[in-house]
């Protein structure tokens, strides 16, 4: 079992940069792919980016591209997504996700209550 706490969400102006951070409880933290994921009203949840269990692979989605960083601290059971540039389009609740691989992170084995980012124009 693995529990997943996400924070660091907040309202910024466009340009601006936040750091989320996802806090996982459980002895296994370390053998999971982890995830973010958005949602933004009236859309549908979206994977933002992915990192493997070693870090060595990542993903990340067109629009995120050159914008943002995802990272781990398995040492810390937290995983991260350095958020910079920000676009009003970006505001969303953003969501942490455990996966058993990579290849099955958009079908993620468990979820977090979701934090909310909001960018200003």
């Amino acid at each position: 079992q693995v529990h997943l706490v996400e924070s660091g969400g907040g309202l910024v102006q466009a340009g601006g940069s936040l750091r989320l951070s996802c806090a996982a409880s459980g002895r296994t933290f370390s053998s999971y792919a982890m995830g973010w994921f958005r949602q933004a009203p009236g859309k549908e949840r979206e994977l933002v980016a992915a990192i493997s269990w070693s870090g060595g692979d990542t993903y990340y989605t067109d629009s995120v591209k050159g914008r943002f960083t995802i990272s781990r601290d398995n040492a810390k059971n937290t995983v991260y997504l350095q958020m910079n540039s920000l676009k009003p389009e970006d505001t969303a609740v953003y969501y942490c996700a455990a996966a058993r691989t990579l290849t099955t992170i958009k079908s993620p084995n468990y979820w977090g209550q979701g934090t909310q980012v909001t960018v200003s124009s």
